[in-house]
């Protein structure tokens, strides 16, 4: 099979196509035929040796066929989505021909749309679903503001917040963005700064944080909530550089709620990819309820470019590789 390889850490010219040996079919794992995938910022990460873990074949998620299955989990010519479960990082990832994921983070799927369209969705609408619907349980007619709302993750969980019923804040650094916010489903846009809750209006007041930026920000997040209120950290679009003195004593308001997500966990048993209700967001994307088109589709062999792309902040939306 034709596969991404990393070849040593950093820049592209990190990334190498090689012919590599088929995965072999094994118990727990199917081997699925890749028709795209995503491109994310923990895949850079891991071609410059940033994450904690990198594969030779990076690729956190895919969409595709089952091509093999030894224990019968799912029939060959299977439509299914895949993410996480070691993919990319202890494992060889979906940047391949084949890949080999483990049984407990495939979902069989049932839809015509296309793959480009289809791979805009496995862990990024898995991961908004579950920082929305699960950590911050967030509810009809709440306020929620969501930080770094141009990402792929702050699109979907734009999506998904609006369907639900919530009242949306929506931050960008580019304010040329706030229009396509709104369209997603924002109400309101703010120019995303590190002390934002001292010129937001609603400080105090906010329900719910989707805090996409990160270390620099989810202190300053936590300022904006009322009483009750939860903030949830799932995104480091601000770098992934440690948070150095944190005192909960001084620098936390009391009576709120701070809770983290990363999607690392789906598959466990805590986590079951069941969980998600993945064939119903897929049907509302096909729809049109959720607006989850590619911002940029690239061929297999642009993988440098998909890349660069993502590191110089060109991508506006999820960026997908067809195979």
């Amino acid at each position: 099979m034709r596969a991404i390889v990393i070849k040593g850490f950093g820049g592209l010219d990190s990334l190498v196509i090689e012919t590599l040996p088929d995965p072999e079919p094994k118990a727990g794992h199917a081997v699925i035929e890749v028709k795209a995938f995503g491109i994310n910022h923990a895949e850079t990460h891991m071609r410059k040796g940033e994450w904690a873990e990198a594969a030779t074949v990076s690729g956190i998620e895919c969409v595709g066929v089952v091509k093999a299955c030894p224990g019968g989990e799912f029939a060959p010519g299977t439509k299914v989505v895949a993410f996480m479960g070691g993919l990319g990082r202890t494992i060889n990832g979906s940047y391949a021909e084949l890949t080999n994921p483990p049984v407990t983070n495939i979902i069989p799927i049932n839809t015509d749309m296309p793959w480009e369209d289809l791979a805009v969705i496995p862990e990024s609408y898995a991961t908004a679903w579950t920082c929305l619907l699960r950590n911050l349980e967030i509810k009809k007619g709440q306020t929620l503001v969501i930080r770094g709302a141009t990402s792929a993750l702050g699109r979907a969980a734009l999506n998904i917040a609006h369907d639900v019923g919530a009242t949306i804040i929506a931050t960008t650094r580019k304010k040329e963005r706030f229009d396509v916010l709104k369209e997603l489903g924002a109400q309101r846009c703010e120019i995303e700064t590190p002390d934002l809750s001292k010129n937001l209006r609603d400080s105090k007041k906010i329900d719910a944080v989707l805090d996409l930026v990160g270390n620099t920000t989810f202190m300053d997040s936590l300022q904006m909530l009322r009483r009750g209120g939860r903030m949830c950290l799932a995104g480091w679009l601000g770098g992934l550089d440690p948070v150095n003195g944190f005192n909960p004593l001084l620098q936390m308001p009391s009576g709120v709620y701070f809770t983290f997500f990363g999607s690392f966990v789906f598959g466990t048993p805590q986590f079951p990819v069941s969980d998600i209700p993945m064939q119903e967001i897929v049907d509302k994307a096909s729809a049109g309820v959720y607006k989850a088109k590619p911002a940029k589709v690239f061929k297999f062999d642009d993988i440098r470019d998909a890349h660069e792309a993502m590191e110089s902040n060109q991508s506006n939306g999820k960026m997908v590789v067809l195979v």
